[in-house]
């Protein structure tokens, strides 16, 4: 039996989440020429939704996405954004969290959260400037007599004395 990656869908997890994703609706203030339905045919919800799980999984560009895999990476970003603006990603977490709780059961008393490090906008005034701007020419003193990094010489008899 081949081992699936784990970008792609089990007939399993798709019969679990197939009725969850929802069709993009038509814009009602803009005008189209064709009707609904005319164009090319809808998108197989199930290879957009591995080709999403593939980016996601991979961390590769929208558009690096191998077209003959998949499909075009355009839909499948609008998609994906639709989508997760609708909630369809969380009420995905939703459900598997509540399968998992009632196979195995999850501990609710005791929970531990993950983070990443990021800038702190406010930190500033706590710990003070970046160790690592230390000597960059906009924090650098002044040069004594006035001049600002340029020749105090006159350009064109520089044998002159400043």
């Amino acid at each position: 039996m081949r081992q699936t990656e784990s970008w792609e869908l089990t007939d399993e997890f798709w019969d679990e989440v197939k009725d969850l994703l929802i069709k993009m609706p038509r814009d009602p203030n803009k005008t189209y020429k064709r009707k609904e339905g005319g164009g090319r045919k809808p998108l197989d919800f199930r290879i957009v939704l591995a080709a999403i799980f593939y980016v996601l999984r991979t961390g590769i560009q929208w558009k690096a996405l191998p077209k003959e895999k998949f499909c075009s990476a355009s839909p499948v970003h609008k998609y994906y954004m639709f989508w997760a603006k609708q909630g369809v990603f969380l009420r995905m977490w939703q459900l598997g969290l509540s399968e998992y709780d009632e196979i195995k059961g999850i501990d609710w008393e005791w929970q531990s959260g993950d983070s990443s490090s990021v800038k702190a906008p406010l930190a500033q005034e706590d710990v003070g400037p970046n160790p690592t701007d230390r000597g960059k020419k906009w924090d650098q003193t002044p040069y004594p007599d006035g001049r600002k990094g340029r020749a105090t010489r006159n350009r064109n008899n520089r044998s002159q004395r400043p």
